[in-house]
């Protein structure tokens, strides 16, 4: 990303550009998943850690594209705040996002992740294998493997409460915590009821 940015020369980044590198980004992050996946069942290729390696890969990536969601609607509403020119800065430091692309990218590395089964062969490359060897070292080191580990288990829990909030909101026929509020009950038309907004005379 560094060469990039150099070679770019502080040009702002094209949409066709971003989802460019992306791809490549998660394309590799799947292969690397893939490999691990292999390497905790012994260099066994086991259906089940590949599945559930897969269904976290697939909650990470839905998460990255809610929270991406969540920024530009924060952007979308400080953009439409009453202030001069701050529309026209919002849109130049406001990060390129588009569903359809984030969608396409998400559904390609997923697709190429499950191919990995039927061709393990493939996902064993240079670039890959040197991936997984840095996270390997970085996980045995004394005090930053201790940190990785236990930022591993907070992700964890963050996964496994995205799909106990998901299995809920199937059950229940609503996302967790959303409340229906009932209906408010038409007022009585009477002339004694004012409001704040009733200019008394």
């Amino acid at each position: 990303m560094l060469a990039i940015n150099v070679l770019r020369g502080g040009r702002p980044r094209a949409l066709f550009e971003v989802y460019f590198i992306k791809t490549i980004r998660y394309v590799f992050l799947a292969d690397v998943v893939f490999l691990f996946s292999i390497q905790q069942a012994g260099g066994f290729l086991l259906i089940n850690d590949v599945l559930l390696a897969g269904l976290i890969l697939l909650i990470y990536f839905t998460g990255k594209i809610q929270s991406k969601q969540q920024r530009q609607s924060l952007f979308s509403v400080r953009g439409s705040a009453n202030i001069p020119g701050m529309g026209d800065i919002l849109n130049k430091i406001r990060p390129p996002f588009d569903i359809r692309f984030e969608i396409m990218v998400v559904v390609l590395a997923l697709g190429v992740y499950g191919s990995f089964y039927f061709v393990p062969h493939l996902a064993s490359n240079a670039i890959s294998n040197w991936f997984l060897e840095s996270i390997l070292n970085i996980e045995d080191t004394p005090v930053f493997g201790f940190v990785f580990k236990v930022v591993g288990f907070f992700f964890m829990v963050s996964v496994l409460m995205k799909i106990t909030s998901a299995i809920l909101a199937v059950i229940t026929g609503r996302a967790l915590g959303n409340k229906e509020f009932p209906e408010e009950k038409p007022r009585d038309n009477d002339d004694d009821h004012f409001d704040d907004y009733t200019e008394i005379k």
